[in-house]
């Protein structure tokens, strides 16, 4: 259950972003933006690193009944290359949880929410963003969910900013992650069957370039808009 979510050039771009980011936390050009998150700048690095990585890794869940797998393939969807894994002898469509994807950002949304006190702005702006991914969620055969991977972080960033100004960096991360993860992939679970997909993973292919840009994106966004 192992393997690359999105194509190597595109996956390798954002282990660029995530090394420049980590260069500028050390160099505390950013520091101020993440410690509005609460976090420390080792926390902050060790979740990019998590983040990434963990992308490779998708734990099976359950599996939907038999039927003919795509196998072997990559899916271009807007400018995105998503790997649809080689397979042999897979009648069946698997449904797994991608650690880097979902796992931890899941997580560090329910510590975001505990800690800071967030439920209200927290559930409301992650309802925002879920419509907004539900509206937008394509079913793709052999994939399964995807989603334009720029739209997650520009809705999210508007949507925290909007419900709560001093707190819309926290907010937009749990909002980002939690509403495109409900959005794009649990509310469209029940059309899963037939696309023909050997692993549909939530947070991983179709999805984890939105949930892992929108966990950068949209912070630095709303770290923008000035406490009141």
């Amino acid at each position: 259950m192992n393997y690359l979510p999105i194509a190597f050039p595109f996956f390798f771009l954002l282990a660029g972003i995530v090394t420049l980011l980590i260069i500028l936390i050390q160099v505390r050009v950013l520091h101020f933006i993440y410690t509005r998150l609460g976090l420390s700048p080792v926390a902050v690095i060790m979740l990019l690193c998590g983040s990434l990585f963990g992308s490779y890794v998708n734990i099976p869940v359950w599996s939907l009944g038999e039927q003919e797998v795509v196998s072997g393939r990559v899916i271009d969807y807007y400018g995105m290359r998503y790997i649809v894994p080689v397979v042999v002898d897979w009648p069946q469509t698997i449904i797994a949880i991608n650690v880097g994807g979902a796992l931890i950002p899941t997580m560090l949304s329910l510590y975001l929410l505990s800690s800071r006190q967030l439920w209200g702005q927290g559930i409301v702006a992650t309802a925002i963003v879920a419509a907004a991914c539900h509206a937008i969620a394509t079913p793709v055969p052999g994939l399964g969910i995807a989603i334009p991977g720029f739209v997650p972080p520009i809705v999210t960033a508007l949507a925290a900013m909007i419900v709560s100004r001093n707190d819309a960096p926290a907010v937009a991360y749990i909002s980002g992650s939690l509403g495109t993860l409900i959005g794009a992939d649990l509310l469209n679970l029940g059309k899963v069957q037939g696309l023909g997909a050997p692993i549909v993973s939530i947070g991983g292919a179709g999805t984890f370039d939105g949930v892992f840009l929108t966990g950068i994106v949209a912070v630095l966004l709303a770290s923008l808009w000035p406490r009141r």
